[in-house]
């Protein structure tokens, strides 16, 4: 390494800012964040600037001389004014300062780096100048896996560090503290439940820490294939489960995104088949969670749209165990994103309809008339094998077999497919081009003037 991260203590110490300008404010804003002392060292301040002064939270001076720097923590230098910059350099290097000055890495002591702020937790990242672009994609997609609400966890845990010291002995401490940060108690805080989040906390330090850990579920979305479409909360309680059990839809790089050694567990099933059937899932799920275990239960899609999830809610709920529902990206809304166009239209189609063509055995077909009419849009789940009797349903039903038909194969993956064609030629459509699960069929059945939709309707078969 060329340069040394390092965090520096900032309560009550001087951060001397030489500029008046947007580079100036730039750097004050940084400061700001910290309880440093910020001097600003310029004749006229722009507004932002003289704002900092008129709050008493900066102070203005407006000689440039050595006694300025004299014992600063900091100096930076942005004027503006390159030969301005070379003198204020020279001033502050003559009082023993670190200095930075703005676009002029030769003068640098120190560099800035980019900053993921979830105070007190902040992560500097730096590419000793060789590549900011990267260290600014490398804060993004830290902003996105560290919670907004991390700090405050973070400062709450400190709060108690006294009270796990006099409660738990030395040696299970550590056990304690990485349940804290990577069990209930922060999933609680994060989702905003921060009075529920101290109880856990709380309760764990009054018994010794002992209980710390009970077992909890949580129903987790999956969404329609992309690793990257699923949520944030969703990554968390992969990275934090001790056990995931997984649908056969789940895309292989879903898997990637959870803890190294959390255990895996594949429960998926074709449509019919009972290798795994529903009661046998509920079993293993609860057995584990009954261990202990932060257990994730992961679905393709969204777990509450024709995911079964009602069965492991009660069954979890009847064994007394936590269970959270965590949503993904249901397929209608990938196939949309897939397709380019909203699912519904203003003045064309004003309502959607999820449905899905696979029912429980011995239940009767869906009432498809029901489902369909002028201004909707239709969005049939597991249809591809029941295409025969979705198109004789609405057939049977009066629904125009010329409404135009979107398929959407495996949606949001590089295996991607899509196609399109009338309602009434469905089934031999699907045959011929070797539509396979998971696919969804959007049926779109726009408001019309009374003359189109008889041109519609003379499509029927």
């Amino acid at each position: 390494m060329k340069t040394f991260p390092m965090f520096l203590q900032m309560t009550g110490r001087r951060v001397v800012i030489v500029g008046g300008g947007e580079q100036a404010a730039q750097k004050a804003r940084l400061m700001l964040k910290t309880d440093a002392q910020i001097v600003l060292v310029a004749a006229v301040l722009d507004d932002e600037l003289a704002a900092m002064v008129t709050a008493g939270r900066a102070v203005q001076v407006t000689t440039l001389s050595v006694d300025v720097f004299r014992g600063a923590a900091l100096v930076f230098v942005g004027t503006g004014c390159v030969g301005l910059d070379y003198a204020a350099h020279a001033l502050a290097k003559a009082a023993g300062a670190v200095v930075n000055v703005v676009d002029q890495p030769a003068l640098c002591d120190a560099v800035t780096p980019s900053i993921v702020d979830r105070d007190p937790v902040v992560v500097a990242i730096g590419t000793e100048g060789t590549a900011p672009v990267l260290a600014r994609q490398i804060k993004s997609r830290l902003e996105a896996l560290l919670e907004p609400e991390l700090g405050g966890f973070a400062a709450l845990a400190g709060r108690l560090r006294t009270a796990v010291a006099r409660a738990i002995p030395r040696a299970e401490r550590r056990a304690f503290w990485d349940w804290a940060f990577d069990g209930p108690a922060r999933a609680a805080y994060a989702r905003g439940a921060a009075r529920d989040a101290a109880s856990l906390l709380k309760a764990a330090i009054s018994e010794g820490g002992q209980g710390a850990r009970p077992g909890r579920i949580a129903l987790v979305g999956a969404g329609p294939g992309a690793a990257d479409l699923l949520t944030l909360r969703a990554v968390r309680q992969m990275q934090q489960a001790d056990v995931i059990f997984y649908d056969r839809l789940v895309d292989p790089s879903v898997l990637e995104l959870a803890r190294r050694d959390a255990e895996r567990v594949f429960v998926g099933k074709e449509v019919g088949a009972c290798a795994w059937p529903q009661d046998r899932i509920n079993a293993v799920i609860i057995a584990a969670a009954r261990q202990g275990k932060q257990v994730v239960r992961l679905k393709s899609g969204d777990p509450c749209i024709f995911g079964r999830a009602t069965e492991e809610l009660d069954a979890a709920r009847a064994a007394g165990i936590a269970v959270e529902i965590i949503p993904g990206v249901t397929a209608a809304s990938a196939a949309a994103a897939s397709l380019g166009h909203a699912l519904t239209e203003r003045g064309q189609t004003d309502r959607l309809m999820l449905a899905t063509a696979t029912c429980q055995p011995g239940d009767p077909d869906p009432d498809w008339r029901s489902m369909i009419a002028p201004g909707t849009t239709l969005a049939v789940y597991m249809g591809v094998a029941r295409a025969h009797q979705v198109v004789a349903g609405m057939r049977q039903a009066g629904v125009p077999m010329g409404l135009q038909v979107e398929i959407v194969a495996q949606a949001s993956t590089p295996q991607e497919r899509i196609l399109n064609c009338v309602l009434g030629e469905l089934p031999e459509f699907i045959a011929l081009q070797a539509v396979e699960n998971p696919a969804i069929i959007l049926i779109r059945w726009p408001k019309l003037r009374q003359a189109s939709l008889h041109q519609i309707a003379g499509h029927c078969a």
